[in-house]
């Protein structure tokens, strides 16, 4: 283990409240099948064969990637079992859905009764008592959005620095939700992987960038020397304040995205800054919550330009209809 430094990824949920994929795949056999066909279900058993992983380690002093390193919290589904932990999966369900002990049951009980006697009141406040105990349904989009760059973004400064790990992957958050990881097919009772509407779009460009520049600005907080870590993660942020004034200029209707680049641009992007730093991303988080709660993307066509194209989503997602 790498002293200093917690296991886990930024986002890495409870190991001890993690119930395994299994068991999510008992009802969600569409879903489940579209993951074994990623990256994200691959890298469990690709991972620790991998060259340029096992260079990483040895750099960082790591013997096993799958036991005992900061590869867990990002590449890997960790179960806790009697105070023992062990690898269960690739990156997987709870990865980003919240670790579901205590709610899988909750979500899918239809309050003790079937899909077609529970009342409309009844599954309202089923799923807002599943939210309660944890579950990140797709509607939480900041949440979710939080998952995806706590990884994607690389949240350790000594992996890149020292590890020679990449300092994240060229992300957003529409071309990688929409590509081979996407597994929308449940309200079309798996007839349909369906691919997000231009509303839904709309808000994960939004929300995509916001969180981008409120993780980089965080991360460049942190890091505490002049070396690519931290010059990687100005960039990083520059790139995302500039696309961010880009849709703010499109959508003068949503006063909250100019307002995140203003804060995007109220600290300087270097050392020694972390509180600055800090309390502009507190407030960007803030303004994108609050976009989250007071939009739908509806209205929000000259987004519409920006969005990116099919062509670039990463990977082919799965057809749905037919089950491994």
């Amino acid at each position: 283990m790498l002293m200093g430094f917690a296991a886990y990824g930024a986002g890495s949920p409870d190991r001890a409240k993690i119930s395994g994929p299994n068991a999510c795949a008992e009802c969600h056999k569409q879903e489940a099948a579209a993951w074994k066909a990623t990256h994200h279900f691959k890298t469990f058993q690709e991972m620790p064969r991998n060259a340029e992983a096992n260079a990483i380690a040895q750099r960082l002093g790591v013997r096993r990637v799958k036991s005992e390193s900061l590869c867990l919290g990002c590449h890997f589904t960790v179960q806790n079992k009697s105070g023992v932990d062990e690898t269960v999966s690739g990156i997987s369900c709870e990865s980003c859905h919240g670790a579901s002990a205590e709610w899988i049951k909750v979500h899918s009980g239809y309050s003790g009764k079937t899909a077609q006697t529970e009342s409309k009141q009844e599954s309202e406040a089923r799923w807002k008592l599943a939210e309660a105990k944890g579950m990140i349904r797709p509607r939480a989009l900041y949440q979710l959005a939080k998952n995806c760059l706590g990884c994607h973004v690389v949240p350790h400064e000594e992996l890149v620095n020292k590890g020679g790990h990449r300092s994240g992957s060229a992300f957003d958050l529409i071309s990688w939700s929409q590509g081979e990881v996407r597994h929308n097919t449940w309200h079309s009772k798996g007839k349909v992987n369906e691919v997000a509407d231009a509303a839904r779009k709309r808000m994960l460009l939004l929300v995509g960038l916001g969180v981008e520049i409120e993780t980089a600005l965080r991360a460049i907080g942190r890091a505490t020397t002049r070396k690519v870590y931290a010059f990687e993660m100005a960039s990083r942020a520059d790139r995302a304040r500039e696309k961010l004034a880009a849709a703010a200029k499109a959508a003068p209707e949503v006063p909250e995205i100019a307002k995140i680049v203003e804060l995007a641009y109220s600290a300087g992007l270097m050392l020694n800054n972390e509180r600055a730093l800090t309390a502009a991303a507190d407030g960007v988080s803030k303004e994108i919550l609050r976009i989250t709660q007071k939009y739908d993307g509806a209205t929000m066509s000259g987004l519409d330009s920006l969005i990116p194209k099919p062509d670039t989503f990463k990977g082919k997602p799965r057809q749905a209809g037919v089950t491994d």
